[in-house]
């Protein structure tokens, strides 16, 4: 019944589009429903790729229009309005409840309010999160094009005001000293102290170091900051730049090893040597020591070798007050020991001076002599001042040491891994 009227025609007189297998009837002069003499069966579709059905699409598709029919933005739209697109005029059908019927989380079907729109054309954002913000409740103003929350939506953080950012120097003092107590101190030290004059008074100050100390939350710790407040440092020292909190906090003395190069792997640096016989050597260990940051060892010869190194408590960062309060020990140990094939003598001496050098207390160690052929090892000597009295600055710590054979070369004893440390009491 179509092709009655003409090709390319339908019943309503509308053009139709012609298939390609019709067309390829018609240039062979035949009706695209006739049939050839002899024929009886229906003309069938040519084949090849060409020829294929259309494939059928997807539910809910949309074709895009063409230019001609794209609805364009009226004139009065502000330039600063996000990038929109605008919908046909025809309308397109919804799921579920329309504007008017819509509870307070369903979609807008119908125009924004206050928008420069009309009632055939509503605003649809481009991507998932214009349409999650149309949702939420938010719309356009109509002024500025700019969305705006509704009653009760939840503001978007981009349009909330930045805070002008507060230099530390407006702040109260109080402010600063709690704000500079969370700098290391060698950043305070180095950094922080050269930044103004206000700056440098607080580094200066005591407040600053004693609040590091506060946050110290260790047995030792709670009792130091007992001990600090108890027994604070009696203002500055000429001879020192900073206060003594500031050198205890960037020297941390409290259980370090306050002896340098105690195994030689620096040679004789930091010792006051001297050399009988041979005189000193630094060997390797002939055992493994325990602890030691260097597995090496000094060596004597045939005649008596003396080693000497003064330690400043003060310069290594304990306060005068600190130690003149009872409650600080000094622990100090040497590891000894001698060749299998070589007997050796060793001694230890440990002096407590006070400001002046002068002795105030004294520990001498002088174990038996090693024997020849006897054993091979190294053994460990050790002592610990307590209530010591008041005035003390120095530890100078003093070994000796030879063989008993008086063998060239050397035999003597070897001593490694010397340590004083300090250390608060806890009782």
């Amino acid at each position: 019944m179509g092709w009655a009227r003409g090709w390319g025609a339908n019943s309503q007189g509308a053009r139709q589009q012609v298939p390609t297998w019709a067309k390829c009837r018609l240039s062979q002069g035949r009706a695209p429903g006739s049939q050839s003499a002899g024929a009886a069966s229906p003309p069938r579709r040519p084949r090849g790729s060409w020829a294929l059905p259309r494939r059928r699409q997807p539910r809910g598709y949309r074709p895009c229009l063409p230019p001609a029919r794209r609805s364009r933005l009226p004139a009065d739209l502000p330039a600063a309005g996000p990038r929109v697109r605008l919908r046909s005029s025809a309308p397109r059908p919804r799921r579920g409840p329309t504007a008017q019927t819509a509870g307070p989380g369903a979609p807008w079907a119908g125009p924004i309010p206050g928008s420069p729109l009309t009632a055939s054309q509503s605003w649809v954002g481009k991507g998932s999160l214009a349409r999650r913000r149309l949702r939420a409740g938010r719309q356009v103003s109509a002024g500025t094009g700019l969305w705006r929350p509704e009653m009760g939506a939840r503001p978007s953080r981009r349009q909330l005001p930045a805070d002008p950012p507060l230099a530390l120097d407006a702040l109260p003092p109080e402010l600063l000293v709690q704000v500079l107590s969370h700098v290391p101190p060698r950043a305070l030290v180095t950094r922080c102290r050269a930044v103004c004059r206000a700056w440098r008074d607080v580094v200066d100050g005591p407040t600053v170091w004693l609040l590091q100390l506060a946050r110290d939350r260790s047995a030792e710790g709670r009792a130091l900051y007992a001990v600090a407040q108890r027994c604070p440092p009696n203002g500055e020292d000429e001879e020192f730049p900073l206060c003594a909190l500031a050198r205890y906090c960037l020297r941390a003395p409290l259980g370090r090893n306050l002896i340098f190069n105690s195994c030689g792997e620096q040679g004789f640096r930091g010792w006051e040597v001297e050399h009988g016989g041979n005189g000193w050597a630094v060997e390797k260990n002939l055992t493994l020591v325990p602890g030691a940051p260097s597995q090496t060892c000094f060596v004597t010869s045939f005649q008596w070798c003396f080693k000497r190194q003064l330690v400043d408590l003060v310069m290594e960062g304990v306060w005068q007050e600190l130690l003149d309060s009872a409650q600080i020990e000094i622990c100090v140990a040497d590891w000894w020991g001698a060749r299998e094939n070589c007997g050796c003598i060793y001694r230890l001496r440990v002096r407590l001076l006070d400001v002046h050098e002068n002795e105030v207390v004294k520990f001498s160690a002088s174990p038996n002599p090693v024997l020849q052929w006897t054993e091979r090892g190294c053994r460990q000597v050790s002592h610990v001042f307590t209530n010591f009295g008041k005035g003390i600055r120095y530890v100078s710590f003093e070994q000796y040491g030879r063989d008993t054979r008086s063998w060239v070369g050397h035999y003597g004893a070897l001593v490694t891994h010397s340590s004083v440390r300090v250390r608060i009491r806890l009782s």
